[in-house]
């Protein structure tokens, strides 16, 4: 009994740095955001208890739906794009082909990039008049969108940026396909199957597991994005309409960093982040539960 004892002091002892440093910078922050999430508190006077109206006059506002129907317009187009671009990638750079390690270098190199240098680069590319794009389509006798001043066209560009960083998500994908056993191609071959059978039928289910990882990371990386938007307002000259052209740039993680820091609405801003919590929760729920339909594991 003692040596148990001995044990477990010694192994709460190794643990305690982690422990303190748990309830310090993560349990303690998320038992106060729900208690600011009840109250008005601007950081220069004490919070004063409000209860649920936080909550109440979000939902009154169109610039709140505004920023959650951008922030589920990447979820809904940008994550699937994203994983169907990585995959594309991944199939090709799974070939037997000379050179293929430089081919692998050079697809992922993008994603190394910082994200702040990726959207300077890309305001570059999409500048309407000298921008590398634009000079491209103007060569094929395409029309030439002003991509970062139209609404219409500043999500697509953000897209496009996020399937040219895919390098991450193809790297996974890349590594599931090496996994998949060539005798069932093999097998396949023999019964007469052809290359769109084989994809369909041993491919994708073969590398459904990391399909529902990459998914579900890709988006609650998407509800919570941020960084390269903010660099695409702030680079753009947009600094006077802080949502961009129209407010479609106006993310939610955007629009929860103004009411906190712009607008000093810690209560409010905290309110955002337990709906968001809720929200990323019920949407990995559903992933999960639909999951058993088209993931398939290596007993099954």
């Amino acid at each position: 009994m003692e040596q148990k004892r001995k044990f477990f002091v010694t192994g709460a002892l190794f643990a305690s740095p982690w422990v303190i440093g748990f309830v310090i910078f993560s349990l303690y922050p998320i038992v106060a955001s729900f208690y600011f999430s009840l109250t008005e508190y601007n950081v220069l006077q004490p919070a004063v208890f409000v209860g649920l109206n936080n909550y109440k006059e979000l939902f009154t506002e169109a610039k709140f739906f505004k920023s959650l129907y951008n922030t589920l317009y990447m979820c809904v187009f940008g994550v699937p794009l994203n994983l169907v671009f990585a995959l594309a990638m991944a199939l090709l750079l799974n070939l037997e082909v000379k050179g293929q390690a430089i081919y692998r270098t050079i697809y992922y190199l993008p994603s190394v990039i910082s994200v702040v240098a990726s959207a300077v680069i890309w305001i570059w590319v999409l500048h309407p008049e000298y921008g590398l794009l634009n000079t491209t389509l103007g060569a094929l006798g395409l029309p030439q969108p002003v991509w970062l001043a139209d609404p219409v066209y500043t999500k697509p560009s953000l897209i496009m940026m996020g399937m040219w960083g895919s390098g991450g998500t193809m790297i996974i994908y890349l590594a599931a396909l090496k996994g998949v056993p060539k005798s069932l191609y093999e097998a396949a071959e023999l019964d007469g199957a052809g290359p769109w059978k084989k994809f369909t039928k041993i491919t994708i289910p073969a590398i459904s597991t990391a399909t529902l990882f990459q998914l579900v990371i890709g988006l609650i990386h998407a509800f919570q994005y941020f960084t390269q938007a903010f660099i695409f307002i702030e680079g753009t000259n947009h600094a006077t309409m802080p949502g961009g052209p129209e407010n479609s740039l106006l993310f939610y993680a955007i629009y929860l960093y103004q009411q906190a820091f712009s607008y000093l609405k810690f209560g409010t801003a905290s309110a955002m982040a337990w709906i968001l919590f809720i929200i990323i929760v019920i949407v990995t729920v559903i992933v999960f539960r639909t999951s058993l339909k088209w993931v398939y594991y290596g007993g099954e």
